[in-house]
C-alpha cells in the first residue's frame, strides 16, 4: 500500500479496511490481521495499526475479541453503505450539484452521461 501525505497514515490504513468490507475482501465475522502483522507488512508503526483499529471499533464495525484479535461486526457493510450514502448525499452531491450548475450541465446531459457509464442503453 502507498502512503500520501494529505491525511495520517492510520486514517488511510482505516479507510483501506472499510474499503475491504464494502467490497466483501472482509466478511461479516472474519478476523483483521494482527495489529503485529499490519505493522510488519506495511513498515508501519504498530500504534498506528492500533489507532486505525480503535477508530473501526469506535464506527462499531469490528470488535476485539481478548486473545483473538480483531474481528468484523455483524451488519458492518450495511452500517458503511449507508454511512456512504449519508456522506454522498451530504457532501459530495452538493459539490457535484455546484459543479454541474457551474459548467451549465443539463439534468438531461447528465442522465445521459450516467446511463453511458453504467452502460445503460
Amino acid at each position: 500500500m502507498n502512503w500520501n501525505d494529505d491525511q495520517p497514515i492510520y486514517r488511510q490504513l482505516r479507510e483501506k479496511i472499510v474499503s475491504l468490507i464494502l467490497s466483501g475482501t472482509f466478511k461479516e465475522g472474519d478476523p483483521l490481521p494482527s495489529v503485529r502483522q499490519v505493522s510488519s507488512d506495511y513498515q508501519i508503526n504498530h500504534i498506528t495499526v492500533s489507532k486505525a483499529y480503535q477508530e473501526l471499533v469506535d464506527m462499531q464495525l469490528v470488535e476485539s475479541r481478548r486473545g483473538m484479535g480483531m474481528f468484523v461486526l455483524d451488519g458492518a457493510k450495511q452500517k458503511l453503505h449507508q454511512l456512504e450514502k449519508d456522506k454522498f448525499i451530504q457532501i459530495e452531491l452538493p459539490a457535484l450539484a455546484q459543479r454541474l450548475r457551474d459548467l451549465g450541465i443539463t439534468t438531461n446531459e447528465l442522465i445521459q452521461a450516467l446511463g453511458a457509464l453504467k452502460g445503460d442503453k
